[in-house]
């Protein structure tokens, strides 16, 4: 897909997404907050749901958890803005709540067609929220995070054979040292994944 197809699709849908009410989020929300970065990434982040900052300045990850991301990115080698970040759930749930599942139900079609537009290589999801319903696409369910942290799956979404790997979300580990050692050994492999030739198996070192 063009530069200006992209631009024009990713436009008209956080329009989309700002004018949402598709669930009951919509009504105490102060934004909502689709997707922001690099239309062209090979990498989708995908977090749970908007916090207290992200609602105020409507873009994801601008919070405590967010600095964390951009350390980590930049421990990569990577800038946030040349990453594409995003939720399941694109409004703040109140006081900071996990978002329910009939949120993500309703939810979770943006984030779909933000991947089909974007056709990424790797998608990161970052806590349980994002990795079950990303996995559940794949027929994976059920695992903890602690199990399958920093392995890859293969996920068929919209189409696309994509590469899935969970990891902590950023806000778990600011509260869990342990947990930040964790992020930071699986944000090490994040470069092996995308560098990968295609047509050759990425899966086959982290399984």
């Amino acid at each position: 897909m063009g530069t200006l197809a992209k631009e024009k699709l990713i436009r008209a849908l956080k329009d989309e997404i700002r004018g949402c009410k598709r669930c009951p989020l919509w009504a105490t929300r102060t934004n909502a907050v689709p997707g922001d970065g690099n239309i062209h990434s090979a990498i989708v982040f995908v977090g749970e749901a908007p916090g207290y900052h992200e609602d105020i300045q409507g873009r994801p990850f601008v919070g405590a958890a967010g600095k964390l991301l951009s350390e980590l990115l930049l421990s990569i080698g990577l800038h946030r803005d040349e990453v594409y970040i995003t939720n399941v759930v694109k409004c703040r749930p109140p006081n900071n709540r996990d978002p329910k599942r009939e949120e993500i139900a309703a939810c979770s079609p943006y984030l779909d067609e933000e991947i089909r537009i974007i056709a990424p290589r790797l998608i990161v999801t970052l806590g349980r929220h994002s990795t079950n319903y990303i996995l559940s696409k794949g027929g994976f369910k059920g695992r903890s995070m602690i199990s399958i942290h920093g392995k890859t799956y293969e996920v068929n979404l919209g189409g696309l054979n994509l590469v899935v790997m969970p990891t902590f979300h950023p806000a778990a580990a600011l509260y869990n040292p342990k947990l930040k050692d964790l992020l930071i050994e699986d944000f090490k492999r994040i470069p092996r994944l995308v560098k990968q030739p295609r047509g050759q198996s990425i899966l086959d070192d982290f399984l």
